[in-house]
């Protein structure tokens, strides 16, 4: 950032001083982006931006404007990059690419605070729009045709999103939890949260993405957010819930939820007694390993290997085609 802002770039930095609790280090990179050129804003007064969010634009060759956004569940920070796992959209989608530009908007005091198009922001909208995912899911719940929602969390313990998740299990949604630390929703309750199972996957890296799945009786949605389901995170923090459109990608999402429900050998399921099963110890010798941490990696480095094979490919048609020219 600070070499494009040198480079004659216009950069925009929102820099949250309270993030990774270093405010001395965070202030230190502010002054070096504000000696480099960028515009340096500190967030909003009252709420903390755990929002994680980058809008790159420029214009084309042929005067148009093109616009790329990457939003993501993890902090841009050198440290966790390696040790968390989190997930990550990079898209050009237009309507995505304005709601974005309206949250810097908000973030640097150009704009006023209000709703998004596609986009739910915390502490205004995202907690409504979630209870509303959940009631289309009762509503559209039959015993032929139950609703489904997947969700991977960190933490969950806001007490109306745990009771719309307990109606929503009353009326038979099927509802399947992936949540690494703090939960208060007790499952398998009859009456109460009987189609509500709870999973937890402790491995080498620190599980810190958030994904939600909803079956939408057979139109099926899909966000990632970075947003815990804590009441201050609802409350007294700038979070940021966003779809994701392209079936490709939402395809893979959904394959990544169902991998982390398949380990069976750093899982663990929570009782309605609060205490945990260790999955493993009920794996039979005949059902193959899987490791879910293990499985993505070894997915996402085939993904980069083959993104690289492709960039060399290209790289030397660029090149021949340039000495042709010549």
């Amino acid at each position: 950032l600070a070499k494009a802002a040198r480079s004659g770039k216009q950069v925009v930095v929102v820099l949250e001083l309270k993030a990774r609790f270093d405010e001395e280090k965070n202030i230190s990179w502010a002054t070096e982006l504000e000696q480099a050129g960028a515009i340096v804003t500190y967030g909003v007064a009252r709420f903390k931006v755990h929002a994680k969010a980058a809008l790159i634009i420029r214009k084309r060759q042929d005067g148009s404007i093109a616009r790329y956004i990457h939003l993501s569940t993890g902090n841009y920070n050198e440290k966790t990059a390696r040790s968390y796992v989190d997930f990550c959209l990079f898209t050009s989608n237009p309507s995505l690419c304005t709601d974005i530009a309206l949250f810097f908007n908000i973030l640097t005091g150009y704009s006023s605070i209000r709703s998004l198009s596609l986009i739910a922001l915390s502490p205004f909208d995202l907690k409504d729009r979630i209870i509303g995912f959940i009631e289309r899911e009762i509503a559209q719940a039959t015993p032929e045709s139950p609703g489904l929602i997947i969700a991977k969390l960190n933490s969950l313990s806001d007490p109306d999103l745990i009771a719309a998740l307990y109606r929503a299990s009353a009326k038979g949604v099927q509802i399947k939890l992936n949540v690494r630390g703090v939960c208060t929703l007790i499952p398998g309750v009859a009456g109460l949260s009987e189609n509500i199972e709870v999973c937890s996957v402790l491995g080498r890296y620190l599980e810190h993405g958030r994904m939600l799945y909803f079956r939408n009786g057979g139109s099926e949605e899909l966000y990632i957010s970075s947003a815990d389901w804590l009441q201050r995170n609802m409350k007294k923090r700038l979070e940021l819930l966003f779809p994701v459109l392209d079936k490709e990608i939402k395809a893979r999402c959904k394959d990544i939820l169902n991998i982390y429900f398949a380990d069976n050998t750093h899982a663990y399921r929570l009782k309605n007694d609060g205490t945990w099963i260790d999955l493993s110890l009920s794996r039979r010798p005949e059902d193959p390993l899987l490791y879910a941490q293990e499985k993505l990696y070894k997915m996402a480095r085939k993904t980069a290997r083959n993104l690289e094979e492709k960039q060399e490919i290209l790289q030397v048609r660029r090149s021949k085609g340039k000495s042709i020219g010549q």
